[in-house]
């Protein structure tokens, strides 16, 4: 039976997900706050109400009016809507996985625009970031003129790494491409920055959000904006009724309600910066920059660090292996400052 399975599929390994019982789970870049109870009572009403017997809403333009406002998504950009983001870099892919195409991207970056690039059978090229993380420009520009990508992925901020791009780098890279550029903003809500304005000032330019970040993590919900000619193809590789009548309504019931999950990203912001002391102060420790809700950092064996800190009943994520740039590199979801206290204890324990 191994014969029926595309030999670049065979290579691969399946995205592994640890389990996290018993631990203080850091490792996912979840929001650790939970819904307000208020906020909860009205959407347990509303999900009770709902019609399970039924397809849910193959085009649901009441959920798009809400993440327009809660988004700041410009009325003129059309949108497309996915199981989250992955879903959404695999329609896509497919949109435009003609023989020979090629997908550009740099590293490290978001290991599923790498996979799923192998999942259609298109072809990955990823450009190296600097020792800094930073864009290497003239590098990316020449891949982009030598490779003519027909689908280039730049995530800001970046992860794993957790800093933004040049964006004067990024609008090159826009306009030397001849295939779509997608900025995927997922974790847009602890930034400022967003390619959001600059969107209808391109043809080619997508911005890519999600709710996970957010704090909606467990609803599976993301959307891709840009101009509707493009869209109007890419929705068409889309599986019909891709977001359930529980996703929608979730969404749609938290999300007319900006405030609260726009506090807790502000609180996991101030808690960002916390850490990141708290980090700077243990010896042999260094702490990237970031405007994500999660800190990269690099230590002596990190593998062994990773594992007592398991081992002390805190699960981060250990990327040593993940690239040759992370050499020794583990990241930390910001959490609350309780579990905050716990893994800098731990981490220092551990060291």
């Amino acid at each position: 039976m191994d014969d029926c399975i595309r030999s670049e599929i065979r290579v691969l390994k399946a995205y592994e997900v640890p389990s996290a019982e018993g631990m203080v789970k850091l490792d996912a870049m979840e929001n650790p706050y939970g819904l307000p109870e208020t906020l909860r009572a009205d959407l347990a009403r509303r999900l009770a109400s709902l019609d399970l017997n039924r397809y849910p809403d193959a085009n649901p333009e009441a959920l798009k009016t809400v993440l327009r406002q809660a988004m700041g998504i410009p009325p003129e950009a059309a949108l497309v809507l996915g199981n989250g983001s992955d879903e959404l870099i695999q329609m896509l892919a497919l949109a435009v996985a003609k023989p020979g195409a090629v997908v550009l991207g740099v590293e490290p970056s978001f290991v599923m625009f790498r996979m799923i690039a192998a999942f259609v059978g298109m072809r990955y090229v990823g450009v190296g970031l600097r020792p800094d993380f930073s864009l290497d420009g003239p590098s990316l520009l020449e891949a982009v003129r030598s490779e003519r990508p027909a689908l280039t992925f730049l995530a800001y901020p970046n992860n794993p790494t957790g800093n933004h791009f040049d964006p004067e780098v990024v609008e090159s890279v826009i306009r030397t491409s001849p295939g779509l550029v997608v900025v995927d903003e997922a974790y847009y809500p602890f930034t400022d920055r967003s390619f959001l304005p600059r969107l209808l000032s391109h043809p080619n330019l997508l911005v890519m959000r999600t709710v996970s970040k957010l704090g909606l993590a467990g609803i599976r919900l993301g959307l891709v904006a840009g101009p509707a000619a493009v869209l109007g193809q890419i929705d068409k590789v889309r599986l019909p009724y891709n977001i359930s009548v529980l996703d929608q309504a979730a969404a749609q019931e938290v999300l007319s309600r900006p405030g609260v999950l726009q506090e807790q990203a502000a609180r996991i912001c101030e808690q960002r910066a916390v850490l990141a002391a708290g980090l700077s102060r243990l010896a042999g420790v260094t702490v990237y920059p970031s405007a994500a809700n999660f800190l990269l950092f690099r230590v002596a064996q990190a593998s062994r660090v990773f594992e007592g800190l398991r081992q002390r009943g805190i699960l981060i994520k250990n990327l040593s292996a993940a690239h040759p740039s992370l050499a020794d590199c583990l990241r930390v979801t910001v959490g609350t400052p309780e579990e905050n206290r716990q893994f800098l204890q731990a981490l220092q324990d551990s060291l």
